[in-house]
């Protein structure tokens, strides 16, 4: 390839109506109008907090959808995949491959007491997949997740994902699967004395595309209380929230309770290559010990996805990340839930969160969607939330240093100010502060 072939693809690469055009005439119409909402950005590079457009604009990404906690390209993680890169990247899935091993053995090492078995995966709904086919093998064949419970759009997983929207294109799903409300343990028990035996509950320690809703003290150890008197499995969907997104290692931990099954995912890959895992007890394993091509993957367990794993893990412990976001979540949720009061007071309904999990609730349809355009064009990449269009979510990396964290308030503030300006009239409710 010659270098004026590179110097064109480079400009093509960099051009945001050839990306549109070729967006809506090569992949996906919607993806291109939704890259024209938010801006017509072209990200082009990555390093920690901090991510680059083709037009040199800088970007601080607290978005991402969680994947991204140690940041963009964490040294220690790049490390890992760059040396096993130069080694072996894929298995010929024959022989005893190490790195799987290693991670696995690592991972196990900082989950709840009492689960010890991982099965690797690429995607969270392919371990939600997982979880669903163990639970059958336990003769558990009625589903129960939460509604706006968010766990991915595969059939099963999409069966258990609370939300019409994404299900009704796609019926009939899996039979046998009932919702409750999130944090409402009666309703869960009432369920759960129908199905004795049978049932297998699936919920978030808080649930992310909800709108970051966090339940009741005590809920999932209730939830634990009444699997154990049903007979009945419980999972924790923890692929958003674990691995220090809450300020814990998991939520579990936080809750004080063991699941049957832990599904970790998005930051696992350190914020470089997608991984997933089931982790469960051995005993609900079991069946997958006997026969281990009952469920397989290709590509699960690449020994470069598991280099990247243990870097991500090596990361978390060399910089204290778990530590770090517990600290930088309570300043940050403080900090802009006093700046969104300030600016926009009677169209807040809540600001909740718990570490680097945090969303902002408002009153008024659209007021949301539109604060997340107005902060891209301020530097600020956050995130909406599928299952309620009526929260704004930030899930920053732990990596933030406190200029980061002043960039964010600063901006913030500059755009609830933009806003208010729209939405504060509309509501009756005065002006908005200078």
């Amino acid at each position: 390839m010659t270098s004026t072939t590179i110097r064109a693809e480079d400009a093509r690469a960099h051009d945001p109506d050839e990306l549109i055009r070729l967006y809506r005439t090569r992949m996906n119409k919607g993806r291109a109008t939704l890259g024209e909402l938010f801006g017509r950005h072209v990200e082009v590079a990555s390093e920690g907090a901090w991510l680059t457009g083709a037009d040199g604009k800088t970007f601080l990404n607290c978005g991402g959808y969680g994947v991204f906690l140690m940041g963009a390209r964490h040294p220690t993680v790049v490390r890992h995949v760059t040396e096993q890169l130069g080694r072996h990247p894929v298995a010929i899935r024959l022989f005893l491959e190490p790195q799987a091993a290693l991670a696995a053995d690592e991972l196990i090492a900082r989950v709840p007491a009492g689960l010890d078995r991982v099965h690797w995966a690429n995607g969270g709904a392919e371990v939600v997949e997982a979880a669903i086919k163990l639970a059958r093998t336990q003769g558990k064949d009625r589903l129960v997740a939460a509604t706006n419970g968010y766990h991915g759009k595969t059939m099963g997983a999409l069966s258990l994902t609370g939300k019409d929207v994404f299900q009704d294109p796609f019926r009939p799903l899996l039979p046998g699967v009932d919702h409750v409300p999130y944090g409402d343990a009666g309703a869960l028990e009432d369920l759960l004395r129908t199905m004795p035996g049978r049932g297998c509950v699936i919920l978030e320690p808080v649930q992310g595309e909800a709108g970051v809703v966090v339940p009741p003290d005590g809920y999932l150890r209730d939830v634990r209380r009444l699997c154990d008197t049903y007979d009945a499995l419980f999972v924790l969907d923890e692929i958003q929230t674990g691995l220090g997104r809450l300020g814990s290692w998991w939520g579990a931990d936080q809750a004080g309770v063991v699941p049957d099954i832990l599904l970790s995912g998005k930051g696992l890959g350190g914020g470089v290559l997608p991984v997933s895992a089931v982790i469960a007890k051995r005993s609900v394993f079991s069946v997958f010990d006997k026969d281990p091509y009952l469920h397989t993957s290709t590509f699960s367990g690449s020994p470069l996805a598991m280099a990247a794993v243990r870097g991500a893990l090596a990361a978390l412990e060399e910089d204290n990340l778990v530590t770090r976001a517990e600290a930088l979540g309570e300043t940050i949720l403080t900090e802009v839930g006093r700046i969104a009061r300030e600016h926009l007071g009677p169209l807040v309904r809540e600001v909740r969160g718990r570490g680097l999990l945090i969303g902002i609730e408002f009153t008024e349809p659209g007021l949301a969607g539109e604060l997340l355009v107005e902060l891209i064009e301020q530097g600020v990449i956050a995130n909406h939330a599928l299952n309620s269009h009526m929260v704004l979510r930030f899930t920053p990396p732990a990596v933030l240093t406190p200029t980061d964290v002043e960039y964010l308030c600063e901006r913030f503030d500059r755009a609830c100010r933009l806003q208010a300006a729209q939405y504060i009239p509309m509501c009756g409710g005065g002006t908005a502060h200078a």
